[in-house]
């Protein structure tokens, strides 16, 4: 027997739940998800008369879902990209330049931003996933501080470093909102979308392709599997997302510009810190760490800001250390790990 057809047969297939790594049951799944997103609900529910909670929890959903978004390759596909905040921007700056020069509703924009997010994500991708490991991530980074650069001299479409002013008028169609838990809402819609598209993903040929290509890449090459049509796939996907998460960061900070849009420790690389926090590659891993960081984060502002501008940044820095070092697979991946352990051990 050819050595290509031993590696295929070592790949996982869709539908065939093998001994080693079965799959749950559609019905698990979902009552799985219904039971998650009712928790993730409860704190908004119950702190909903508190605005200062309520933008904390509405920025951790939304957070939450944008870092499900960037687990979808960085998670799934192994392929750490630092260019999400290119494909955020994108969203953010098409729903408000239409919506300011147009009258055009930022739901409309949404998901047409999130389409053009996909594009470039394609185009992007097309090169960069030629390159691996620390190569393929410098180059995304790359990617982001040419983006800023642009985007800091394109006055006319992004308003330069003065940014861009969205007007408060407040109504559905304007997606503008008097009331915080009404944001909240609207977040936790996005989220509960992020994380019902990556258990899709996860669950189809795709997922198992790019957790294929994320184990072996070599391998899964030699099996028939096409790598780079599975990664500019799962970064299309990702990039989508997050496009459609800028236009709902617009029109809840109603300000943008470039340093907030493309700045790295604020975005592209917190995406990745939340779901490296929370448990890289798994499906509630990103809305742990959303919900550990994000509330930390506004802490550690509120607390050390005044002293030491940027405390935060290296709070969060050494947090990351700590979890690189002692929660290789973050907070979730590790209990799941220690309970597979624990059932191995009985068996």
């Amino acid at each position: 027997m050819s050595s290509t057809s031993a590696v295929a047969r070592q790949l996982p297939r869709p539908g065939a739940a093998g001994k080693r790594a079965p799959l749950e049951s559609p019905a698990t799944v979902y009552l799985t998800y219904l039971a998650a997103m009712a928790l993730t609900l409860a704190p908004m529910l119950i702190l909903s008369q508190d605005d200062y909670w309520t933008n904390i929890i509405t920025l951790a959903y939304l957070f939450g879902g944008l870092a499900t978004a960037w687990n979808i390759i960085g998670g799934f596909g192994g392929q750490f990209s630092a260019a999400h905040g290119v494909f955020f921007s994108v969203g953010a700056y098409f729903t408000a330049r239409f919506y300011l020069d147009e009258g055009i509703s930022p739901w409309i924009t949404m998901p047409i931003g999130g389409v053009l997010a996909a594009g470039i994500a394609v185009l992007i991708s097309w090169p960069t996933f030629r390159l691996r490991g620390p190569f393929f991530a410098i180059a995304t980074m790359a990617f982001n501080e040419v983006a800023m650069v642009l985007a800091n001299y394109a006055k006319s479409v992004t308003g330069g470093p003065q940014g861009i002013l969205v007007p408060f008028r407040p109504g559905l169609v304007n997606m503008i909102f008097r009331q915080s838990w009404q944001y909240g809402a609207l977040m936790f819609s996005f989220l509960a979308l992020t994380v019902l598209v990556s258990i899709f993903v996860r669950r189809s040929r795709l997922g198992f392709y790019l957790l294929a290509v994320r184990e072996d890449e070599d391998a899964a090459r030699a099996a028939g599997v096409n790598v780079l049509a599975v990664k500019i796939w799962g970064m299309a996907i990702s990039a989508l997302l997050t496009g459609m998460g800028g236009t709902l960061f617009t029109m809840f900070i109603r300000f943008i510009d470039p340093p907030t849009l493309f700045s790295l420790p604020e975005v592209g690389i917190k995406f990745a810190l939340i779901a490296l926090i929370g448990g890289i590659g798994t499906i509630y891993g990103p809305l742990l760490g959303a919900a550990l960081v994000v509330p930390l984060e506004n802490y550690i502002r509120a607390v050390l800001g005044g002293l030491w501008p940027g405390a935060h940044l290296v709070v969060l820095g050494a947090l990351l250390m700590l979890t690189a070092l002692f929660l290789k697979r973050g907070v979730v991946g590790t209990f799941a790990g220690a309970r597979q352990r624990r059932r191995a051990g009985r068996t």
